[in-house]
């Protein structure tokens, strides 16, 4: 290598570190990093020497160790700091190392699927993520990909549509969609590192990110307008203890956890506690629904049954006895077993 490619190389590495400093010195300061002093970095200095660049080097090499990928998906996906131009040089910072440990590659993994979400339309149809279309849009980061997609990927097509089938998150999550394609990943070793497979798995991402999104939107929403019809007729606090909460958990402290929900599960979708904690809280109110519903027309019965006996000595009107029961004619009630089968 000529004295000047190299020092054109270095300016180009010292361009890259200037754009990711802020975003490295943001992330240690929310996750309470130790960060040392830079010097040149802080200053913006256009030309340091060489020792400051492999300073540098060093630097974000101790910081990338100690960052974890759910740190940098938590940040990233609250941050205003994460532009395209941002994350397109953070994604090729981790896949320019020589060596890949597997937090490298779950973070890789994780910055291919954001990069391609900031790329791609907001209205972009499902139908029209084919890997054609993701290696486009990945180009800048992978460069031209061969679409000759190997046969040990083609499970990813299966999982998708069994994902896509799923009416809830329970069914989603007793699918094990999330953890096939997990273990399909891990089983990858070094081949994950093809670009062919990079677009396979970034497409396969993003799309089980929208399938859980929708499903957990419907059930948060199914929820909250559960909550809001058992309140309208009289109810103020459920038996949740199903869901980790109380035998006498308010309605108002509910709603309240659905709508903080809403912005947490931004940070990450998985199979965790509190993804679980909102399959059950589903099934508690739509067992308090269908048993709100049951109770209903009995009740109405009854006062029918009490205005008869009240009236029966009235000459004027007659009562008569053969008053249906129209909950036995009435749709049946939402059972909450078909919504609702614990992973």
């Amino acid at each position: 290598m000529t004295s000047t490619s190299q020092l054109s190389e270095l300016a180009a590495e010292w361009r890259d570190a200037r754009l990711l400093y802020p975003l490295y010195a943001a992330l240690a300061r929310e996750f309470v990093i130790d960060l040392p002093p830079h010097a040149d970095l802080e200053a913006g200095a256009d030309a340091p020497p060489q020792e400051s660049v492999e300073q540098t080097r060093q630097l974000f090499s101790d910081l990338d160790a100690r960052i974890q990928v759910h740190q940098l998906r938590q940040f990233l996906q609250t941050t205003t700091l994460g532009s395209d131009e941002a994350l397109r040089t953070l994604l090729l910072h981790h896949l320019r190392r020589q060596a890949h440990s597997d937090s490298d590659r779950d973070k890789i993994d994780f910055l291919l699927v954001q990069f391609f979400s900031h790329c791609a339309p907001s209205r972009l149809e499902d139908a029209d993520v084919d890997l054609a279309y993701v290696a486009q849009t990945l180009e800048p980061v992978l460069g031209p990909v061969d679409l000759n997609v190997p046969e040990w990927l083609n499970p990813l097509n299966e999982i998708v549509q069994a994902a896509n089938d799923c009416r809830n998150l329970s069914q989603l999550l007793s699918s094990r969609a999330l953890e096939k394609g997990r273990k399909l990943k891990l089983s990858s070793g070094d081949k994950y590192f093809l670009p062919a497979a990079m677009v396979a798995f970034t497409r396969f991402s993003f799309l089980m990110r929208r399938i859980f999104f929708r499903l957990m939107h419907q059930d948060l929403n199914a929820i909250l307008d559960g909550l809001r019809e058992l309140e309208n007729n009289g109810v103020e606090t459920l038996d949740c203890r199903r869901a980790q909460f109380s035998a006498e958990e308010p309605i108002a402290r509910l709603r309240m956890i659905c709508h903080s929900w809403k912005v947490m599960f931004h940070a990450q979708y998985s199979a965790g506690q509190p993804v679980s904690m909102l399959v059950d809280l589903r099934t508690v109110v739509d067992a308090a629904l269908a048993k709100n519903a049951k109770a209903k027309p009995a009740a109405a019965k009854a006062r029918a049954q009490a205005a008869g006996a009240a009236n029966a000595d009235v000459p004027d009107f007659e009562v008569s006895s053969a008053t249906p029961d129209w909950s036995e004619n009435a749709p049946a009630a939402h059972d909450a077993k078909d919504d609702s089968n614990p992973n």
